[in-house]
């Protein structure tokens, strides 16, 4: 009875259970923050291209996709499969624009990860289109399957293409106008793709590089696509700048792929770009520069050379473009060394 009461006693046991977890998590802390950081590393960049985002912006995105590949000499790039732009009537598929993206892509023997699902890059993070909002989940989920299939199968045999992203950032629960996370259907999707992919490419999952677990996504995918973010807006703070060093990207890399055996994380979403509470072609250039400016712009890029990652795709070329039409091609100029 004693040793029950003493040894035993259910407050004691969650009390050394408490001071387990927080010893734990200060060591954790510790090593993600602490240590010596990675000496600057050789990474080759690529692009996020989003044609819709393109056209928000008020630019021809022909002209600027074309300007990406031959101006500033751009060979791998992260392009993306809408599904209002695939299919915008029910089972009425239409793939000119994004056979012209692959196509012009392929001439120049650029390297493709191509970015499939209802989840994808850009607010408001999911794309549905008009005529399948209005359907139950399940139905949609029917549709997004169907979708999912005519893409890949279009597209399985495109030399260019390289990797399957399969949705964006799914466990991201924060942030976008989407459902629920069902990851019985996620783990669906990515089945679907390697089944009908006969070449085997990898499939790539992708996390938020400061909001999200890492493991999770590492666990389902071949590669891991991880973002990173130096100044943000916060509706609560306003702009915000994350107190991060380099180091804690190269240890939460290291410790993912001890944890999960997976081999390649990339850095798929690097900021180069204003963020705002506004969208930014609602947003002044003087605001703009309050999360982007030059001088911001080649910090990014020496903090990214610090994280261990020898793989980035940045995130604003058509910003970049934009600046450039509007007669300031700083931003355009300065990327241009990073594809040179």
């Amino acid at each position: 009875m004693n040793f029950f009461r003493d040894i035993l006693n259910p407050f004691r046991v969650i009390k050394i259970l408490l001071f387990f977890l927080i010893v734990v998590f200060i060591a954790f802390v510790w090593y993600i923050f602490s240590g010596v950081l990675p000496k600057e590393s050789t990474v080759t960049f690529g692009v996020t291209f989003s044609q819709p985002f393109a056209e928000q912006m008020g630019i021809d995105w022909r002209e600027a996709y074309s300007a990406i590949l031959d101006d500033l000499g751009v060979r791998k790039l992260r392009l993306i499969a809408y599904w209002p732009g695939i299919e915008p009537q029910d089972n009425q598929f239409y793939f000119d624009d994004l056979d012209w993206q692959v196509r012009e892509a392929s001439k120049r023997g650029a390297e493709i990860i191509l970015a499939v699902g209802r989840r994808l890059p850009r607010w408001p993070e999911c794309y549905v289109p008009d005529w399948v909002k209005s359907l139950p989940e399940a139905k949609q989920e029917e549709k997004v399957l169907r979708m999912l299939s005519m893409v890949v199968e279009h597209y399985k045999d495109e030399n260019a293409i390289k990797v399957w992203q399969v949705e964006n950032e799914p466990f991201l629960k924060s942030f976008g106008e989407c459902p629920k996370l069902d990851e019985g259907f996620l783990d669906e999707e990515i089945a679907l793709v390697r089944r009908l992919d006969l070449v085997r490419r990898p499939v790539m999952l992708t996390t938020s590089g400061e909001l999200s677990d890492w493991t999770k996504p590492a666990l389902k995918a071949d590669i891991l696509g991880t973002s990173l973010y130096r100044m943000i807006w916060s509706d609560f703070l306003g702009h915000f700048r994350y107190p991060i060093p380099p180091g804690f990207y190269y240890k939460r890399e290291k410790l993912t792929k001890w944890l999960t055996g997976i081999d390649k994380i990339v850095l798929i979403e690097l900021q180069a770009e204003p963020w705002g509470p506004k969208m930014i072609y609602e947003t002044s250039i003087k605001e703009q520069g309050k999360s982007m400016d030059l001088d911001m712009f080649k910090e990014v890029i020496e903090y990214t050379k610090r994280t261990g990652f020898d793989e980035a795709y940045l995130w604003g070329v058509e910003w970049w473009y934009q600046r450039k039409v509007q007669r300031n091609d700083a931003f355009w100029g300065e990327a241009k060394k990073l594809f040179r």
